[in-house]
């Protein structure tokens, strides 16, 4: 059977439905809401509503937004490498690491570093002694002395042998007790002593982080040996570890 509504049933139905569209307080006694406030870093302070705050993720100090985009996606490891100028060959090395929203924190460091007796370039080639300006792999490790506990792959063997002095008058012995092989005209995934240079050997080869003696390298990055244990130890290939190098000015770029 139809139900018939009254007038008055009607009239309060027509008063709910504009309730519903306009709200139960007059808009015109509500006063604006007043904007939260910022904190220095430009996020929202004291904020509370419907939802979690959503934190600012923290990127790594000293890298610009050129560098930043140049590390891969999927990489949560980030050895950082800084020179004081173009021309320098003492460094400090730094390594971050960051969780699935890259918040990148350092989790060991800073660490006193060497690089190439001429300082670094953006265009390396084979006998300048600089090093390569960039962003490279680092996925395979080796060295003359026995793996200390990395997860990276590690080859060890007798040909990691560094003779004679370095530029300062410093033996090089025991320098490759620990190498890392820098991903630089390389092919990743072989051995450090891998020969093949896939961008010919007039662009350089051999680039890695290793023991440092004291003094200046060829082209490499140093690290002492017991830095050089312990960043073998940190490193973890499902992080696809990278290493980001050059001047401080040019990484702020």
């Amino acid at each position: 059977m139809p139900v018939t509504r009254s007038a008055g049933s009607m009239l309060a139905t027509a008063v709910c439905a504009a309730l519903l569209l306009t709200g139960c307080t007059d808009a015109s006694s509500v006063e604006p809401a007043s904007p939260a406030p910022k904190a220095t870093d430009g996020s929202t302070v004291g904020q509370s509503g419907p939802g979690p705050h959503k934190p600012v993720a923290r990127l790594i100090p000293g890298l610009g937004p050129h560098f930043r985009s140049r590390i891969p996606g999927g990489t949560r490891q980030a050895l950082v490498v800084s020179g004081g100028t173009a021309d320098t060959n003492v460094a400090e090395a730094v390594l971050y690491e960051s969780d699935t929203a890259r918040s990148w924190r350092p989790v060991a460091g800073p660490w006193p570093a060497h690089n190439g007796m001429r300082g670094w370039t953006d265009d390396h080639h084979a006998g300048d002694l600089r090093t390569p300006i960039g962003v490279f792999g680092l996925g395979d490790a080796g060295g003359l002395s026995p793996d200390p506990g990395t997860r990276l792959p590690y080859d060890q063997d007798e040909e990691f042998v560094a003779l004679g002095t370095g530029f300062l008058g410093e033996p090089l012995e025991g320098s490759f007790d620990y190498v890392v092989a820098i991903d630089y005209n390389r092919v990743p995934g072989t051995s450090p002593l891998d020969k093949e240079r896939p961008l010919g050997p007039e662009k350089g080869s051999g680039l890695w982080i290793h023991v440092d003696h004291e003094g200046p390298t060829q082209g490499c990055v140093s690290l002492s040996r017991e830095r050089m244990r312990e960043l073998l130890r940190l490193l973890d290939p499902d992080k696809q570890p990278v290493v980001v190098m050059g001047p401080a000015q040019e990484l702020r770029r």
